[in-house]
C-alpha cells in the first residue's frame, strides 16, 4: 500500500506520540510507500508562526527523509484537482492532501474523521 500521512499522523509519527495507535503505526510500517506532502510543512509553518503549534519546521521537513518518508511536491495537477472534491471539507490544507492522494493516488491515512466522506482513499488511522 502506498500511504499519504496527513499532517497529524505525521507529527505523532516523527515524535513518537502515544497519540499514535499501534495499528496505525503497523499500517505505516508496513506500507510500501509512505509520503509527506509539502503541504503539510506548510500548514506546520503556518500554525507555528501563528502560535497555535510548537514545532520546528526546519527540522520536521527533515524528519521526512530521516523516517524514511518520501516528499511530496505540491504540483499544479494537485492543486487543479481541488476543484473537483465535494465540499465535505472546508480546510485548504486537507483538501490539497485529499487532492494529492487521488491524484497519485495514495491512500490518505488520517485521524479526521470528518475526511472519511471522501471515500475509500481515506484510511482512518
Amino acid at each position: 500500500m502506498r500511504l499519504l500521512l496527513d499532517t497529524q499522523v505525521f507529527l505523532w509519527a516523527v515524535a513518537g506520540s502515544p497519540l499514535l495507535k499501534p495499528a496505525t503505526r503497523r499500517v505505516i510500517e508496513g506500507a510500501e510507500e509512505v509520503h509527506v506532502s509539502a503541504a503539510s510543512l506548510w500548514e506546520i509553518a503556518l500554525k507555528t508562526r501563528l502560535g497555535k503549534l510548537k514545532a520546528d519546521p526546519a527540522a520536521l521537513a527533515a524528519a521526512i527523509d530521516a523516517s524514511g518518508f518520501i516528499e511530496l511536491p505540491v504540483s499544479a495537477a494537485h492543486a487543479a484537482g481541488i476543484v473537483q472534491l465535494p465540499l465535505h471539507h472546508r480546510d485548504p490544507f486537507d483538501r490539497m492532501l485529499v487532492a494529492q492522494a487521488l491524484a497519485e493516488p495514495l491512500r490518505l491515512l488520517t485521524a479526521d474523521a470528518a475526511l472519511a466522506a471522501y471515500g475509500e482513499i481515506v484510511l482512518p488511522a
